[in-house]
């Protein structure tokens, strides 16, 4: 075998792949295993390089005393820049020759040798189409640059914030997370790859930007020739040095919460009959988490969990947890007879939607109203929150916790990454994003089923007291309530969903020729600028610098327009246009926001030209 592997035109092939409708050639006959293929690669060939050696039967020990590394060359490819959550594309462009090898290998050329040498990382992902296949690439590769221990999810199933969990209880030195988090998944959709480090945040913009410049500059992908990990099973497989141990994706993330909340005043409020609950999975990787959680450990009727089971194109659904694409769960939540209580989370577990009946909370208003009342609710925040942070876009709400509850409070630009450095710092303890992402520092990545915990736990405090018969206080009584406490940002995002990018980046330009012409006290309609500005944020940890975040017209009655480009779609662009206006009057609360906002979005497209540049009638998405 070894001049096989000598030979610069060998590529090997899942057999799966192979013959496909997407392969430019035919199985070969030629097989190593039961389930993979050697060929030589045509010169045309499009399809990965590194996909297995052999294929394993999975046994808990198996191996040799040593593992011999393969050196495999390649060339950089383009297009490998990761945007603020790791590098998203289609699966399409994964399955391309060495386009996923190139990019791990290129990290590992990244990190300093003592962050992975012998060490322990974690594995894992939201259960999508080519998890299984990325989870075998990755584990050899690392296996094949002196990686200790690879701790892989069963069935490479892991959540965003499961992972998180694991890094920090099993002290791993990082771990890879293969997900594209809320976009869809299938073999014409999307697939991603992230890496975190070892206190389980996302890696700074310092590495990857090291990974980027390394995918220009890559020679050599090495890789370890090892057979196939089942992943079926639970427990360890060794080869030599490295070994792969397959764990429950569940069991170290539910003792997490275990000590974060009071799952004993969550069980009461579940086991009430006048108290109905719903949490859509989406078909996505939370399926796995909420069985094993709200039913078996908080006794929710097995009923109560929708699309619970985990699909690899997501049971050809969109998952991410709004109003346009959860549907299934709000139209059973705005019947009449509808559930108090129902939440949603997406691709990878780390955003979620809350609901009352025929109530929406906004991700804004969620994360102040968890703030304002974790300390009473949250054992884990007995002690008080250390401090409060949200995104620049996020609605001011959090802002006013914060004032009156004199703690510190940072505004950040968009991407989870800017809060790890202040909960590394013991600055933060709650967080969150208007585009559903809601956390604390229990871990460093967002938390979808966290948070739809912490909504449990404020309802079950706020009810322990009510009789059965008497009316419970619902999810609109604690948000009414927190609006005449703290006054109501209304607030709403439109999505423009797979623009053209160039036309998306004109109109940004455009937007960024305008402010650096602007003055304060200029009219716009009825509202006068305050300032206007391109987001830039200096990290008050290590000093970084964050620059063109976002183009913001700031008003003087407090209102602001807010226009980005997102980073986390694998094709095209996504425009996002934020509106907020602060109303402190209680009889104006219960205007809808549309109505409430409508001169504000009028103002922001007229000025964006939105409609001349992308050429867009109407957003994809309205929350």
């Amino acid at each position: 075998m070894a001049s096989t592997y000598a030979r610069f035109d060998t590529v090997f092939l899942f057999s799966r792949f192979a013959g496909a409708k997407y392969s430019p050639f035919s199985p070969s006959p030629s097989l190593l295993s039961s389930g993979f293929q050697l060929r030589t690669k045509p010169a045309s060939s499009r399809l990965q390089s590194i996909v297995a050696l052999s294929s394993s039967s999975g046994a808990v020990v198996a191996g040799t005393d040593s593992i011999e590394i393969k050196s495999l060359p390649t060339k950089p490819i383009e297009g490998q820049k990761t945007g603020t959550s790791g590098l998203r594309k289609k699966v399409k462009v994964f399955m391309e020759e060495n386009y996923l090898a190139n990019w791990i290998q290129a990290l590992f050329n990244s990190l300093p040798l003592e962050d992975y040498k012998n060490a322990t990382l974690v594995l894992g992902g939201d259960g999508r189409y080519f998890n299984k296949e990325a989870s075998q690439i990755i584990i050899k590769i690392a296996a094949g640059n002196g990686v200790g221990t690879i701790l892989v999810g069963k069935e490479g199933i892991l959540s965003t914030p499961a992972v998180s969990a694991v890094i920090r209880k099993r002290k791993a030195n990082g771990g890879f997370i293969m997900s594209a988090s809320h976009n869809p998944g299938g073999p014409e959709y999307d697939w991603g790859i992230k890496f975190n480090y070892s206190s389980g945040q996302p890696a700074p913009e310092s590495i990857t930007d090291k990974i980027y410049g390394n995918t220009l500059s890559i020679s050599e992908i090495k890789v370890a020739e090892i057979p196939d990990i089942d992943l079926s099973q639970v427990g360890v497989t060794k080869y030599g040095s490295f070994s792969v141990e397959v764990i429950d994706p569940v069991s170290d993330y539910l003792e997490l919460m275990e000590d974060v909340f009071d799952f004993d005043l969550i069980r009461g409020l579940l086991s009430r009959p006048d108290f109905g609950f719903m949490f859509d999975a989406m078909h996505a990787v939370t399926g796995a988490y909420a069985k094993p959680i709200f039913v078996d450990n908080l006794g929710a009727k097995p009923d109560s969990i929708s699309n619970g089971v985990p699909l690899e194109d997501f049971g050809h659904g969109h998952p991410d947890p709004n109003l346009t694409y959860a549907k299934d769960l709000v139209d059973v939540m705005y019947r009449d007879d509808g559930p108090d209580f129902g939440a949603a989370s997406d691709g990878d577990g780390d955003r979620n939607m809350v609901l009352g009946n025929k109530f929406f909370v906004t991700p804004s208003d969620s994360v102040a109203i968890i703030a304002a009342n974790a300390q009473e609710a949250i054992p884990y925040f007995r002690a008080g929150p250390k401090g409060l942070a949200r995104s620049m876009p996020t609605s001011g709400a959090l802002d006013r916790v914060a004032e009156k509850l004199k703690l510190p409070f940072f505004e950040v630009p968009t991407g989870w990454k800017f809060f790890g450095n202040l909960m590394d710092a013991g600055k933060l303890s709650i967080c969150g994003e208007e585009s559903f992402g809601t956390g604390s520092d229990h871990i460093r990545e967002k938390d979808g089923i966290w948070a739809v915990l912490a909504w449990l736990s404020i309802l079950a405090h706020r009810n322990k007291d009510t009789k059965a018969g008497d009316k419970l206080v619902s999810v609109a009584d604690v948000v009414k309530e927190y609006w005449a406490t703290y006054g109501r940002n209304f607030f709403s995002r439109y999505d423009y969903e797979e623009c053209e990018s160039e036309g998306a980046n004109k109109m940004i330009e455009y937007l960024r020729d305008i402010v650096s012409k602007s003055k304060a006290g200029e009219s716009y309609g009825n509202y006068v600028l305050q300032f206007a500005d391109d987001f830039s944020y200096t990290d008050p940890v290590d000093g970084s610098v964050a620059s063109k975040q976002g183009v913001r017209f700031v008003f003087t009655d407090g209102s602001r327009i807010i226009f980005r480009l997102s980073g986390t779609g694998s094709a095209g662009a996504t425009v996002r246009i934020y509106i907020e206006q602060f109303e402190p009057d209680v009889s104006k609360h219960d205007v809808d926001a549309q109505i409430a906002l409508k001169p504000l979005i009028d103002l922001a497209l007229s000025v964006s030209k939105l409609k001349d540049f992308t050429g867009r009638e109407k957003p994809t998405v309205i929350t």
